[in-house]
């Protein structure tokens, strides 16, 4: 049953990417991440009273809380600096380095974890990476210059603290109902994003967002809550090492949209590497 959550969140999380691409177009990323966190929050709470885990909150452990807070501060992180690339990057390029996050993810949970190593598993990093590789691959004539694109500087800030996010919560969920784990890493999450904003000065900007920025902003924070109550309750029920793969399967949600609705063309190397990576990711489920 994990399985079909983790499908469920990479369908979730790959329409989200467009949406916010779409929303984020006019709007200041780290005002967008902040608010679109609010609507998360009242969806995520939402269905921690639907499901009635809401008494359940004083039973929660201080181990779990503390990784519970960690995961919320890395999950912060890695949208920051994800929907800051998306506003300066392609989404078929931000999305292949934001989802190289797997690899490390993998290891992590070998690791920390304690998750068995098996050659299935192996093989599929392998494949998983070379598959990154080609799909963010410039031209052979071009060189990637990291301070002429800055968004891939913030996309591979993106995929580290997101490894981070999957093994912090995989360990803060084990210990509380998944809805209710999912809430409160929200609630860290939207404060960290204001701290953000208002240090930044950019409070200001929230008055400025357009109602067509403000409806996407909004649907994009909708599919976030759905794919996060599918992604814990996999996580909580399921493998990390393949919890993880499976949910960066949304990429190919994102690819798809952003070529019919962004008109984003992608490379033969690109097509190659995509495939590629959709084989290393369907190997885990050997």
């Amino acid at each position: 049953m994990w399985i079909i959550f983790a499908f469920g969140s990479a369908l979730f999380a790959g329409i989200t990417a467009i949406l916010a691409k779409i929303g984020i177009k006019n709007t200041d990323s780290h005002v967008a991440t902040a608010f679109r966190t609010i609507i998360i929050l009242v969806f995520s709470w939402l269905m921690v009273f639907i499901v009635g885990s809401q008494n359940t909150i004083f039973d929660i452990s201080n181990k779990t809380l503390v990784f519970l807070i960690l995961s919320g501060m890395a999950t912060g992180g890695s949208w920051l600096c994800y929907f800051k690339a998306l506003q300066l990057g392609d989404v078929n390029k931000v999305s292949p380095i934001d989802k190289s996050s797997t690899v490390l993810s993998m290891i992590l949970a070998f690791i920390i974890l304690g998750e068995s190593i098996t050659v299935i598993k192996l093989i599929a990093m392998i494949v998983i990476g070379v598959g990154t590789y080609f799909m963010i691959a410039r031209k052979n004539t071009e060189v990637i210059n990291l301070t002429g694109n800055s968004w891939i500087v913030y996309a591979i800030f993106s995929a580290v603290f997101a490894s981070l996010t999957s093994i912090l919560g995989k360990i803060g969920i084990q210990g509380v109902e998944s809805n209710l784990g999912t809430a409160i890493r929200t609630i860290v999450v939207l404060v960290m994003a204001w701290i953000v904003v208002f240090a930044a000065g950019k409070q200001k900007e929230v008055t400025k967002i357009d109602k067509r920025s403000m409806i996407f902003i909004c649907f994009s924070g909708i599919t976030t809550g759905l794919s996060w109550l599918c992604y814990y309750k996999a996580l909580q029920e399921g493998q990390a090492s393949i919890v993880v793969p499976i949910d960066k399967l949304s990429i190919l949600v994102t690819i798809a949209f952003s070529s019919l609705i962004l008109k984003e063309k992608l490379t033969r190397k690109s097509v190659f590497g995509l495939v590629i990576l959709v084989f290393g990711t369907l190997l885990l489920l050997i």
